[in-house]
């Protein structure tokens, strides 16, 4: 439910840059720095999302965080300038994006030791059903509420859902207080140097996660598809994420994280390279596909393998650097990408970049160390 919401109003944001651009003269520029404003405080708190849920558990967390992120929806009804728009997006909402991932994903990696890969990728479908339905539903409420009245409804049945999901969060008991509980795993190789890896693929990757679902469905439309056929792009990309979310979630289990990367990241490649090279619409969508199957797996694949490496002690703060690291960098991509476009032309060289990006995780992935019995 955590997962439904948040990012199933993350992605009902586009709905409003229209509005804002009618009623307040804003540009599609502004609306996109405050998203991406959001993105790089998602990073930032993730770090301490990540220690308080080490220190004070999951149920804390999520409770104030949900709340807030409930609350900054509704407050957009108010707002009349641009900086109250930061604002809101600098704290509330990125309170809320900053801990969905860090705490239920490391929730979910200490309750499940041999299935730890299989319940991520169930709990990580619940982003793509929200992406899904959220806002379908945002939209329906927009027009026969108007956004001012949609925006405080939906904060507010927000806000309940989220402290609602929080309580059913906790951590599990010790080995020690649980009587036939299995011994605590051992990490591979739990080093310095492969936290740092670990952080460097993030920060290669994740732009084309934020940045290919924003600009995809411009890019079809200048290759001569209509507005439904090309928000039929982003309906794939979401679609097929949930298979890449439970294959490499089941399989995950029994080839380990690093392998996991490698055919998410060698996949990934594929796609953005042909995105730079296909015209041909029919190609197009097999791409889209393949591309979105891949972007789906990438979310389930983090969490798993840094408990994997590391164990269990300390996994909020570790998950939540990484995140850190992942959207320091991409929190820019969607707005570099959109200069390419503005001053090229074309998104040939936007998606170049981030297949080089790509291609770069790849081999750093390589340098992982492998599990023991591999």
């Amino acid at each position: 439910m955590t997962q439904f919401t948040i990012i199933g109003l993350l992605f009902t944001f586009g709905l409003f840059f229209k509005i804002f651009e009618a009623e307040f003269g804003w540009s599609r520029t502004l609306f996109s720095a405050c998203s991406s404003l959001a993105f790089f405080m998602m990073g930032l708190l993730a770090i301490v999302g990540g220690r308080l849920t080490d220190r004070f558990g999951p149920r804390l967390v999520l409770s104030v965080t949900g709340l807030a992120y409930g609350l900054g929806y509704a407050l957009m009804s108010q707002v009349s300038a641009p900086w109250q728009m930061f604002a809101i997006f600098a704290t509330l909402i990125g309170m809320g994006l900053g801990t969905h991932d860090v705490v239920t994903l490391s929730t979910v990696a200490r309750w499940f030791g041999a299935r730890r890969g299989t319940m991520t990728a169930v709990v990580k479908v619940g982003t793509a059903v929200g992406q899904v339905i959220l806002p379908m539903l945002v939209a329906f409420l927009i027009a026969g509420l108007g956004w001012r009245t949609a925006v405080v409804a939906v904060g507010a049945v927000a806000a309940l859902l989220l402290f609602a999901a929080a309580q059913t969060m906790s951590v599990p008991p010790e080995p020690a207080q649980a009587p036939g509980a299995p011994a605590p795993e051992t990490p591979v190789t739990g080093t310095r140097r492969t936290l740092l890896t670990l952080c460097a693929i993030q920060a290669c990757f994740v732009p084309s996660l934020l940045t290919v679902p924003l600009h995809l469905p411009v890019h079809g439309s200048d290759l001569g598809l209509s507005v439904t056929g090309s928000a039929g792009l982003v309906a794939v990309i979401g679609a097929s994420s949930i298979a890449g979310r439970l294959a490499l979630g089941r399989a995950l289990d029994s080839i380990g994280g690093r392998n996991a990367y490698l055919i998410c990241l060698a996949g990934m490649v594929m796609a953005l390279g042909a995105f730079a090279l296909v015209r041909d619409l029919t190609l197009l969508w097999g791409v889209v596909a393949l591309y979105g199957f891949c972007h789906g797996a990438l979310f389930v694949v983090v969490s798993p393998t840094v408990a994997e490496y590391f164990g269990l002690a300390g996994l909020g703060a570790r998950f939540g650097s990484i995140l850190f690291a992942g959207t320091a960098v991409a929190w820019a991509g969607p707005i570099l990408a959109g200069r390419l476009v503005d001053t090229t032309g074309t998104y040939t060289y936007a998606f170049v970049i981030l297949m080089a990006l790509a291609l770069l995780a790849f081999v750093l992935t390589l340098t992982l160390p492998r599990r023991r019995h591999d």
